[in-house]
């Protein structure tokens, strides 16, 4: 009875170039060893290629074998090593978790601080890639963390986030976190930049007035519902054109185009969830293909605005009872669905949904999010979402809309 086979690990690095593989995987061939694994990675043309295999012992113990593969190897100018493996698993235990650092830019600092609080709860950093080198820079680690030490970790990642000046986000990695199907954005200062009800009071004399109250519902101190009705009374007797008017005005967040076409791509329904207004978000939401739209309405009578609003408020319980409503429209479990905004206002809805994105957004919502962004950049929700900027540009290039605007130095 022959000896059972055991695992060589061979481990290849160099100037990654054609025929690397083919190289080896022609001495293997002749060897008839049975493939383990393989894992193979470039960094900036840099190949390190690891190929796990089973093979006799005389073989594995034998000289002709590493003589064999280290010819060929060098042979296409790269440098090999050939050691058994009976320890090491075959495939190694799926991480745990997934942590996304982004940043202009991510200071080698910032990585050291996070990598020592990763080893200080003796969790273990299983990769690290490169997910976004545009509009910010974006690194992926899995890691794998001791039963237990998840909120103690997060606690310590939010810490050094903070101190260091780069966003971190700190996700479960089982599989659940794949399955979103169904995203809402807020839309005023998330979606879009700035708010609608202020540009309208503007026409009314009273913007500076609005801002003041918008901003302090925005942070929670003001119940928004009834900050929504003194506000909009500021409104009544502009006519109805001016609605028209700020509806072409507004300038989409940067990055709001791509996020939305690229979410469309991966099959995820898309949509509004507002305290603004219908008829000013309407227009926009059939402009970016969207599937749903939450939104008050404002009253018009005789070609004017009555400062008040038509049926119940879009508010802070109404927005999140929206998003349970579009989940329910398209059959969607609300875990598998992502909600973004940026005010008080959003604590339910974001708190409702499988991921809240707290964006640019103010304490009460980072508080309550599960992961909050700092950039004002939409497209870095992608990230979250497991997305690379490198997939979203051979997307965009496919299609023909391929294009970088030039971000100032940070």
């Amino acid at each position: 009875m022959s000896a059972p086979k055991v695992p060589v690990l061979i481990t290849v690095t160099g100037v990654d170039q054609p025929g690397v593989t083919s190289a080896l995987f022609e001495v293997l061939s002749r060897y008839q060893v049975e493939l383990l694994n393989v894992e193979q990675v470039v960094v900036r043309g840099r190949l390190t290629l690891g190929v796990l295999v089973s093979v006799e012992p005389e073989v594995a113990d034998g000289p002709a074998f590493a003589e064999e593969v280290t010819t060929a190897i060098r042979g296409v100018g790269l440098d090999v090593t050939i050691e058994r493996s009976d320890d090491a698993p075959i495939i190694a235990a799926p991480s745990t978790h997934r942590i996304v650092v982004l940043g202009r830019p991510v200071a080698a600092t910032a990585l050291g601080a996070l990598a020592h609080e990763i080893a200080e709860i003796e969790a273990n950093i299983d990769m690290i890639r490169g997910v976004s080198d545009y509009p910010v820079t974006g690194l992926e680690l899995r890691v794998s963390v001791p039963v237990g030490a998840a909120g103690q970790l997060q606690s310590a990642l939010s810490k050094v986030a903070a101190e260091q000046q780069v966003d971190v986000a700190f996700q479960d990695a089982s599989l659940s976190r794949r399955t979103k199907r169904l995203i809402v954005f807020d839309v005023d200062s998330t979606l879009i930049q700035g708010e609608v009800i202020e540009m309208l009071a503007d026409r009314a004399g009273a913007g500076d007035a609005v801002a003041a109250i918008t901003e302090a519902a925005m942070r929670g101190e003001l119940d928004f519902a009834e900050s929504l009705h003194h506000r909009v009374s500021t409104l009544a007797g502009l006519p109805a054109s001016v609605v028209d008017e700020v509806a072409e005005q507004i300038e989409l967040t940067p990055g709001a185009r791509t996020t939305v076409r690229t979410l469309r791509r991966l099959g995820f329904k898309c949509g509004v969830v507002s305290g603004g207004f219908r008829q000013v978000i309407e227009p926009l939401a059939a402009e970016l293909q969207l599937d749903f739209v939450a939104a008050n309405e404002l009253e018009i009578v005789d070609g004017k605005l009555t400062g008040r609003v038509i049926g119940p408020v879009v508010d802070r319980a109404g927005k999140a009872d929206s998003l349970r409503e579009f989940a329910a429209q398209v059959g969607v479990p609300l875990e598998q669905t992502v909600a973004v905004g940026d005010g008080a206002n959003d604590i339910d809805m974001l708190s409702t949904a499988g991921l809240g994105v707290a964006f640019n957004a103010k304490p009460a919502l980072r508080e309550v999010a599960d992961a909050s962004l700092s950039y004002p950049y939409l497209d870095t929700v992608l990230f979250l979402l497991g997305v690379t900027r490198a997939e979203i540009e051979a997307a965009d290039a496919h299609d023909g809309v391929l294009r970088r605007v030039e971000i100032p130095p940070a």
